[in-house]
């Protein structure tokens, strides 16, 4: 969360450096100046800074200056990397559920790598791990339509891809 900044009666200072809703510097005035400038507006008078002496307050909307400060610091969360992993010998109705997770997933605007790890004798069916991941990217296709981000890709451990919604 952030520090919410002084607003009006909760100005500390005896004198503050103005400026006005249009950015135009008014010079430093005396608070009860400020604030009766501030209130002749129906405007807040927000203190901006405290580092500098005298303290720098802005005439302003302060509903308007909160929502858009709480806008350009909140964290982006869609786009986020989901991971779903398939076994080499899965079978079709857990790739069904995994298809149902990944609908999810995507419904929430999230990407989906989707990893089939393979071990030992494994790692010779290649052929067998594609077909998997052509039988999962069937069922996810009925449910909703994606559009492949990065083709499947033959990695050290498996083969792993990346899926979005199309």
């Amino acid at each position: 969360m952030f520090k919410r900044p002084f607003v009006d009666n909760q100005i500390r200072a005896a004198q503050v450096r103005a400026i006005d809703e249009q950015g135009k510097n008014l010079g430093i005035l005396n608070l009860e100046i400020a604030l009766k400038i501030a209130r002749e507006r129906n405007l807040n008078l927000v203190q901006v800074t405290e580092k500098v002496k005298p303290p720098v307050c802005r005439i302003m909307d302060y509903g308007k200056y909160l929502y858009s400060f709480q806008k350009k610091t909140k964290i982006k969360k869609a786009g986020e990397l989901k991971t779903i992993r398939l076994g080499f010998n899965i079978s079709p109705h857990d790739l069904e559920t995994r298809a149902k997770q990944a609908e999810n997933f995507l419904k929430k605007g999230d990407k989906i790598r989707v990893e089939m790890t393979l071990r030992g004798r494994e790692k010779a069916l290649g052929d067998f791990a594609k077909e998997k991941f052509k039988q999962f990217l069937g069922f996810l296709d009925k449910l909703i339509p994606i559009k492949t981000e990065r083709e499947l890709k033959r990695e050290a451990r498996g083969f792993t891809m990346i899926i979005t919604k199309a």
